[in-house]
């Protein structure tokens, strides 16, 4: 699995770590092992200009998530909501861009009363979620999209705190607002409206 990690924001952010983390949700999610992943790290100034021009929104936001290819269909009669992890994606690909503000992160992580790290792994979950084509558009796709990035978030720190081959720290909290998923960008922790 390919995971590029680029930091342009100026913030002082465990690359390695944010990689581990990714790697462990992609392989939870049991995406294909030839896949490839970006994440960027860009500052206020940067995500503006992308949450404006792809959102038609002002101002900067946490995180969105560009996906690129399908990696594998929706189950038949249902949605990614419906995914067997028991049956691997036949198909590598690039799966897409995950774009995080670490300045709206550490604003939101002290709302949160957690740490900016554990902030950051919150919503490098939460974009790579919207990549593999979750959405929380409608009760039903909240509950099931913020009960997986919980759950996936509870066993990275397990192995975290496990010693195992991830070093993030603990991740807590969860995600409101959002965008589409699938035909352009999507994510953002504001409050909808």
């Amino acid at each position: 699995m390919s995971i590029e990690i680029a930091n342009e924001s100026g913030a002082d952010v465990d690359e390695s770590a944010l990689a581990s983390l990714a790697r462990h949700v992609l392989d939870e999610m049991r995406v294909h092992p030839l896949a490839e992943l970006s994440v960027l790290l860009v500052d206020e100034p940067a995500m503006t200009e992308l949450h404006v021009r792809w959102m038609g929104e002002d101002g900067p936001t946490d995180v969105l998530a560009f996906p690129m290819d399908e990696l594998r269909p929706p189950q038949p009669g249902g949605a990614h909501g419906d995914f067997d992890p028991s049956e691997p994606s036949g198909v590598p690909g690039l799966l897409g861009d995950v774009v995080i503000c670490p300045q709206v992160a550490a604003v939101q992580a002290r709302r949160a009363r957690h740490g900016v790290r554990e902030e950051i792994d919150l919503l490098c979950t939460h974009g790579i979620l919207h990549l593999l084509g979750y959405d929380h558009a409608d009760p039903a796709e909240h509950a099931t999209m913020f009960g997986l990035q919980d759950r996936l978030l509870a066993s990275w720190r397990a192995e975290s705190a496990g010693g195992g081959p991830a070093s993030g720290g603990p991740a807590s909290g969860g995600l409101a607002g959002g965008g589409p998923a699938g035909g352009g960008p999507a994510g953002g922790r504001e409050a909808p409206g």
